[in-house]
């Protein structure tokens, strides 16, 4: 099937979530990766709870929360560089293949979409600062639902905006989890495994595994 409506996760898939606390490691301590391993970690962990007890808070309010747990967590890193830290979230760097793999496909007249976690507000300024907001037809963030991934609803706003059948859309996610939820949910997902990580979900296999999201134009 050619497929012509492609989404993509933002953090971790398009953004990188440890490049906050890499560019302040030095400042935050020799257990810089530990904190920042912890701090994603219990933003997902935070984001899954919510969702299972009916309760909402906005991805912000998370990031803010698992930043001070993981500060706790790991009490020798430097509590001084938080305001830096969540600073420095708000323009997480896209990873490196991103920009030129979405203009390839824009120039195949793919339509191009974002869904994910991420507050509008937060979505915006990573796009902006990433020099990509113009290379999507939509940014749809869970807070017009307000319920986290991987409850189908969130997946059904792609479907319902565009008037799709699920297996018409190809969704991009480099966390399992997502992946493994959209796959539930019909679509045809790709897992971009970056960090070579084992799988976990054997009853809910993507379309195609990629070690980043510049292969992703010989499957279109």
């Amino acid at each position: 099937m050619t497929l012509s409506t492609y989404v993509f996760d933002a953090y971790g898939t398009l953004f990188d979530v440890h490049a906050a606390v890499r560019r302040h490691a030095a400042s935050v301590g020799p257990e810089a990766q530990f904190l920042s391993e912890v701090w994603r970690a219990k933003q997902l962990e935070y984001s899954w709870m919510l969702t299972m007890m009916g309760r909402y808070r906005d991805f912000w309010s998370l990031t803010e929360e698992a930043l001070d747990y993981a500060l706790d967590r790991v009490p020798s890193a430097n509590r001084q560089m938080r305001a830096s830290l969540l600073d420095a979230y708000w323009t997480c760097d896209a990873y490196p293949e991103v920009p030129e793999l979405l203009r390839q496909l824009k120039l195949r007249g793919a339509r191009l979409a974002i869904l994910s976690n991420g507050s509008p507000k937060m979505l915006a300024a990573a796009c902006t600062s990433a020099g990509i907001g113009d290379l999507f037809d939509d940014v749809v963030s869970v807070d017009e639902i307000k319920i986290y991934k991987p409850d189908p609803r969130v997946y059904d706003l792609i479907t319902t905006r565009y008037r799709l059948f699920p297996e018409a859309v190809s969704f991009q996610s480099s966390n399992r989890w997502d992946a493994a939820g959209a796959t539930a949910f019909g679509f045809r997902t790709v897992w971009i495994n970056r960090n070579k990580l084992p799988e976990e979900y054997q009853d809910m296999q993507p379309a195609a595994v990629l070690p980043d999201l510049s292969g992703l134009l010989t499957l279109a």
